[in-house]
């Protein structure tokens, strides 16, 4: 589940694959202490979860040494066999869904209470609420899915019974329990984000993992947000203004404010002729529509805006672009001519 997560960090929003040029400020870039803590976190970074956790031993319980051991643990989370479900009571009916077992593994358990501990000694200590954020992130989108599939199956057997019962009042859906353990619910993991972004006001690296959690969960208001400030820790970096383009035309079907993003890409990156060609795409789709609804002088206006863009005529741009001026000039052409 953990590494699902990962990828979805890593592969983040439409147009997340065009990274700046070099990694994204970290987290863990902050200011930390030598001996034990520098070596543990080497330890760490090598994948020696257990060699980090003894030297720990060596460390104060600040709140460093508390992300670290909690960072241990999670990694020794990976590689952990998932939790067994407890014995049955009592025997299940015939088809009846075995029992889910335990959400959480001993480990992350763990990992989540140092964590929790860390931030307790230090509420500004950013690194800990990223961590606790992607620890829990992959357990929330989980809970949401198994919440929404629960909810379509309901709709469904509702719809069977409205059918097989016209007249009578539908029956209510079946209750469910909470599900045990931490609190691992989507507005947890934002909070947790937010309050990431609010520590550290320079690193990316909380606003970045809010983009991918915010849209792979379907809060694309949040995830909005979370743009506006990557731009703000980043005003000279043409990639992100790209990407939240790409969002606001794939996602938020914004494409007005598409092109506002497109084109301050353009001040830092003149030449960019992908950009172009997207600002083309959007002006000709507009277009296209104008001309559906027998616009004409709108559509007109559109594919002047996109000829802006537009500097080949063979491309994919220009060919589309000549097929609607052709389409729209035969129906402005008077007839019998």
């Amino acid at each position: 589940m953990r590494a699902q997560w990962l990828v979805v960090l890593a592969l983040g929003t439409p147009g997340c694959e065009r990274q700046a040029s070099g990694p994204p400020p970290s987290a863990e870039a902050t200011p930390s202490s030598g001996g034990p803590i520098a070596e543990a976190r080497a330890l760490i970074e090598q994948g020696q979860a257990d060699a980090a956790l003894a030297k720990l031993q060596e460390a104060p319980a600040e709140p460093e040494a508390l992300y670290l051991q909690g960072r241990a643990w999670a990694k020794k989370a990976e590689s952990a066999p998932l939790p067994t479900p407890p014995p049955l009571t009592t025997p299940l009916p015939p088809g009846a869904p075995g029992p889910a077992g335990p959400e959480f593994k001993p480990e992350e358990l763990r990992a989540l209470e140092l964590y929790e501990r860390s931030i307790a000694a230090r509420s500004s200590f950013a690194p800990a609420h990223v961590a606790l954020a992607e620890l829990l992130a992959p357990h929330a989108i989980d809970r949401l899915e198994k919440e929404r599939e629960r909810e379509r199956q309901a709709a469904a057997t509702a719809a069977r019974r409205r059918g097989r019962r016209r007249g009578k009042a539908p029956e209510p859906p079946p209750t469910l329990p909470a599900p045990e353990g931490p609190d691992a619910g989507v507005d947890r993991v934002v909070q947790a984000f937010r309050q990431a972004i609010q520590a550290d006001a320079g690193s990316r690296q909380a606003v970045e993992g809010l983009i991918a959690f915010a849209v792979r969960v379907g809060r694309f208001e949040e995830a909005d947000s979370a743009y506006q400030e990557l731009l703000r820790r980043d005003k000279e970096n043409p990639e992100p203004l790209i990407r939240f383009g790409d969002f606001l035309i794939e996602t938020r079907k914004e494409p007005q404010r598409a092109i506002a993003q497109y084109g301050q890409a353009l001040i830092w990156r003149p030449d960019d002729e992908a950009t172009k060609a997207k600002i083309a795409d959007i002006y000709l789709d507009m277009a296209r529509a104008h001309l559906a609804q027998n616009e004409y002088a709108s559509a007109e206006a559109r594919l002047r805006d996109a000829q802006k863009y537009v500097a080949d005529r063979n491309s994919p741009q220009g060919l589309k672009l000549q097929d609607i001026r052709a389409e729209l000039g035969q129906i402005r052409r008077p007839a019998g001519r």
